[in-house]
């Protein structure tokens, strides 16, 4: 589900334009984004540009649009956050006052509400804004602190506005504490690449990083899933922010992640499978390095056998879970990669099948990506481009949804 979110913006010097950083990486991250900014704001930054940002009509008053819009807002928005809450909108919020678009859209809102207060050091620790801070939090409104460093009148001190993506990150935390689509649900990600040994120093290998199926692992935790991610040779400066969040099992070889997916099938609602899992591997591993023979021919030979299909093996298996979502990674032309997709979906059996093009930049490591979705049938489904935690986003969503389906 795309989370619908107002930004409310007050009028507080050189701070609106962090507030537009903010719209941009809501919007970014896939939220629909209302801006409701308060008359005086707009001699800062104008509707022109909010519109711009947006894509959507901007209203300051109750009756510049026809009808109830302040209910209508307020009652479409998973979250309001303004950005920034001066000292005034502080007050006026406390007070329950409705003359204008926002402070009347905050007082009928019954989702979440963040403020993020900037304004000078001697008016935040003034008692009456922190007096109103005191009411506010007790009524349930999250106040985002302010913090220490240049102020729009040169001075130094608290009450500058947090860096916008540390706000973007309190907002998406306050959704998922009030959303939690797969709280209760067991998930199983696969993730990374495995490696086939040829010899102790040696190994045949891909280049999957592991870093989409750690992002879905982090969506799905996030989501309120309890997690166990199957780490193929996955770097442990991206599996460390992991740690405490979800179990995590080191599965290195093709014959370990079999292992580790299917002996844990019973004890999971959803499997996905992101990890490059290797298609052959030696049917034998030398017990030392080979060495280069000058007196031979510069070649070596090989012999290489199938491993298991994982993913179509747990599409098989009597414990198959209730969902199951593979990933299919392919070269060539877009129509080649729907094509190969196609064929691969109606082969697997799984109930989702995310295709992706790879190589030449696309897919593999710390660059954007690109899915398509489709069904067992190889029908599409949807599709989504953009940073690995966006696409990772609009998988569990399709997840959520998927999972709500089933149990009706």
């Amino acid at each position: 589900m795309t989370a619908s979110i107002i930004v409310g913006v007050g009028a507080g010097i050189g701070a609106p334009y962090p507030a537009a950083i903010l719209v941009r990486e809501l919007i970014g991250s896939g939220a629909q984004v209302d801006v409701v900014p308060t008359p005086r704001s707009l001699e800062f930054v104008g509707k022109a540009t909010w519109e711009g940002l947006t894509g959507r009509s901007v209203h300051v008053g109750v009756f510049d649009h026809p009808g109830s819009d302040h209910v209508e807002l307020a009652r479409r928005a998973d979250l309001v956050v303004v950005v920034p809450a001066t000292a005034d909108l502080l007050a006026r919020v406390r007070a329950g006052c409705a003359d204008d678009l926002l402070t009347t859209t905050i007082l009928a809102a019954s989702c979440p509400v963040l403020l993020a207060p900037a304004m000078h050091s001697a008016m935040w620790m003034n008692p009456a804004t922190q007096d109103n801070v005191r009411h506010l939090r007790a009524r349930g409104i999250t106040i985002i602190e302010p913090t220490t460093g240049a102020l729009g009148s040169g001075d130094v001190g608290i009450g500058r506005l947090p860096d916008p993506s540390d706000i973007a990150k309190q907002v998406f935390a306050c959704l998922r504490t009030a959303e939690q689509r797969l709280k209760g649900k067991r998930i199983l990600v696969c993730a990374g690449g495995t490696r086939e040994a040829v010899d102790p120093v040696r190994f045949i290998g891909n280049h999957s990083s592991g870093r989409q199926g750690i992002e879905i692992a982090k969506a799905a935790a996030d989501e309120g899933g309890d997690v166990v991610l199957v780490a193929a040779n996955i770097e442990e400066a991206l599996l460390a922010p992991l740690i405490g969040r979800m179990q995590i099992v080191a599965a290195p070889s093709a014959a370990d992640v079999e292992e580790a997916v299917l002996s844990r099938l019973t004890e999971c609602d959803v499997l996905v499978m992101t990890a490059a899992v290797a298609d052959f591997r030696p049917m034998r591993m030398e017990p030392t390095k080979i060495k280069k023979n000058p007196d031979s021919s510069r070649t070596l030979t090989l012999v290489l056998e199938e491993t298991v299909d994982v993913l179509k093996a747990a599409c098989d298996s009597d414990s198959r879970p209730a969902l199951v979502v593979g990933f299919a990674a392919e070269t060539g032309t877009p129509e080649e990669v729907r094509a190969f997709g196609k064929d691969k979906a109606r082969r697997k059996g799984a109930d989702l099948l995310a295709v992706n093009r790879v190589g030449e930049g696309f897919g593999f490591g710390d660059v954007e990506n690109e899915v398509l979705v489709l069904d067992s049938q190889g029908r599409a489904l949807g599709t989504e481009s953009g940073s690995k935690m966006q696409v990772a986003r609009f998988l569990v969503g399709m997840i959520a949804k998927r999972l709500d389906r089933i149990a009706q």
